[in-house]
This record gives structure tokens, C-alpha cells and sequence, in this order.
């Protein structure tokens, strides 16, 4: 096994990707993983916890990216439009590190896995409660916080398909559109 090589976390998340696209999350085994990325189950181990874990590798990436940007935000920006804005640049940061079949697999594996969602409700409760906090140390009342958390999320997960049917779009312009699409719905 070639353990020298660099990147053991990503070459283990790409594994477990592949795995999961070509026969499905339930019939991967940690061990297949690791045997795809050319590691050991101990080397998987080190980096994450369970299968579930390494299918949502990038969550703590997304989570600190989100929250960089919210902070670094122009302070005249509305809590929405702040929102928006840092989700829309951790959209461009992902696909930097993700491949697109691999996003995709990832909604394909996560709208057929009720572990999974279940654990994605988690995860997105976590980063909601992060985003408000966040919001809250620029001013935003609680509430408003919670709201636009939520909606801003909200415009991020309808966005994304769409940019992950054609990776060509322009995801800004897809995530304006959105929003602008959230603004009337609610107006």
C-alpha cells in the first residue's frame, strides 16, 4: 500500500465517494474505503470516525469558511445580503476541493440514506447556530439572525443543483437569483 503519499483525509474521501457512487452508501465498508485510497483501516480511523464521518468531510471546511466570510463581511451589508455573500464564496471554495460528480453523488446519496439526512440535520443545525452567533457579533438581533441563517441556507441548497446540472453557470449569478426568488416569495 502506498501510505507515503500525501493527503491521506482526501485520498479517503474520494475513495468513499467513488465507492458510494458506483454500489451506494449502505453496501461500502470502511475497510473497501481504505483499500480504494491505498491505507489501512487504522489510517481511516485516524482521520475519521465512522463512514458517515468521511461522507461529510467537508463540513467543518464549509463551516469555517462560511463563518470567515460572514466576519470579514462589509459591515453595510444587510444581515441577508452578508449571508448570501459568504455562503456564495464557500460555494466557489468547494468546488475548488470537490469534485463535481462528487457533489453530486453526494445529494444523490444523501436524498436516498435516512442515516444520512438525519445526520445532515444535524450538522446543518450545527452551522445554523454557528451563523447566528457569527450574525450576532455583527449586530443582528437573534431572531433576524435565525431567519436569515436559515433562509440563506435555504437559497445555498436551492442554488446548488442547479449549478451541479450545468458547473458552467455562473453560481453567483445562480445564488441572486435565488435570493431574489426567496425576496419575492416572502414579499
Amino acid at each position: 500500500m502506498a501510505r507515503w503519499e500525501p493527503d491521506a483525509r482526501g485520498r479517503l474521501q474520494q475513495a468513499a465517494m467513488s465507492l458510494f457512487r458506483e454500489r451506494g452508501y449502505a453496501e461500502v465498508t470502511v475497510a473497501e474505503i481504505a483499500e480504494r485510497a491505498g491505507l489501512t483501516k487504522r489510517t481511516f480511523f485516524n482521520h475519521f470516525a465512522d463512514k458517515r464521518e468521511a461522507f461529510f468531510g467537508t463540513a467543518a471546511f464549509f463551516e469555517e469558511r462560511v463563518l470567515t466570510y460572514l466576519a470579514a463581511a462589509d459591515p453595510q451589508l444587510s444581515a441577508m445580503d452578508a449571508t448570501v455573500q459568504a455562503l456564495t464564496r464557500c460555494g466557489l471554495d468547494l468546488a475548488g476541493v470537490v469534485a463535481p460528480e462528487d457533489a453530486r453523488t453526494r445529494l444523490d446519496v444523501l436524498a436516498a440514506t435516512p442515516e444520512l439526512r438525519e445526520r445532515d440535520l444535524t450538522k446543518t443545525a450545527e452551522l445554523t447556530a454557528a451563523m447566528v452567533e457569527a450574525l450576532g457579533r455583527r449586530g443582528v438581533p437573534a431572531r433576524t439572525a435565525a431567519f436569515t441563517a436559515q433562509a440563506g441556507l435555504a437559497v445555498f441548497n436551492t442554488a446548488v443543483p442547479v449549478w451541479l446540472a450545468d458547473p458552467t453557470a455562473d453560481f453567483p449569478a445562480l445564488m441572486q437569483e435565488a435570493v431574489a426568488e426567496l425576496r419575492a416569495a416572502v414579499s
